[in-house]
């Protein structure tokens, strides 16, 4: 098997990631945002991660007959879990980088509705959503990763990624909050957030991909 050069890992998924993340780019350059609207961005896209989770374990091994059953108990698992872990950590992001947009306690739906307006982060979900979209779709339905993965590595798959990426990320907001939140500051904030997504999503799939098919590797 001859190793991957850069531009055969250029996939459609990775170039829309790449782009998604270009959106908040913009909005620094542009529309003047600070630490916390970056911020609120990088904890929404956890709630879409969480969402095409549970959309590939629904998809995951339809073959396999034992599986429907185990479906029934680990996604609900897991969307409650998940879910936990995530308002936990939206908690944390408002009472450190809020500066008194909307009380922790308010964190609902209508809040961070309201939080998205006004801080005009409404095509910056939109790009994430579209990105994950395209990712689901090209990789984990058309290359066939449904296929080959395993039920119990979808349970995990979100938290790995979403710890190492928000603990570098909240680091930067710290630092950047103690600077005044400088311009080129946040620029490199969404810079590493850009190298360190893609860093994850070539590792994610580099184990179910096209590749991969070669091992066998079946639900």
């Amino acid at each position: 098997m001859e190793p991957q050069t850069v531009s055969d890992r250029m996939t459609p998924s990775v170039i829309f990631l790449v782009l998604a993340n270009m959106v908040p780019l913009y909005g620094v350059v542009f529309l003047d945002w600070g630490v916390f609207p970056i911020i609120l961005v990088f904890w929404l896209e956890n709630v879409i991660i969480g969402v095409f989770n549970v959309l590939r374990m629904l998809a995951a091994c339809p073959d396999n007959p034992a599986l429907p059953m185990a479906k029934f108990f680990m996604i609900p698992f897991f969307a409650v879990h998940y879910g936990i872990f995530t308002l936990v950590h939206g908690v944390f992001v408002i009472v450190l980088f809020g500066s008194g947009t909307f009380p922790p306690a308010h964190l609902d739906i209508n809040a961070i509705a309201q939080a998205v307006s006004r801080s005009h982060l409404g095509y910056a979900v939109l790009a994430l959503v579209l990105s994950h979209g395209v990712s689901f779709v090209h990789n984990y339905l058309m290359q066939g990763e449904y296929r080959r993965v395993q039920l119990d590595e979808l349970m995990n798959a979100p938290y790995g990624r979403v710890v190492v990426l928000h603990l570098a990320i909240l680091f930067g907001g710290f630092l950047l909050m103690a600077l005044h939140s400088p311009e080129l500051g946040l620029l490199l904030l969404v810079l590493l957030k850009i190298g360190l997504d893609v860093r994850s999503h070539w590792r994610e799939h580099a184990k179910l991909g096209p590749l991969a098919r070669g091992a066998q590797r079946n639900c």
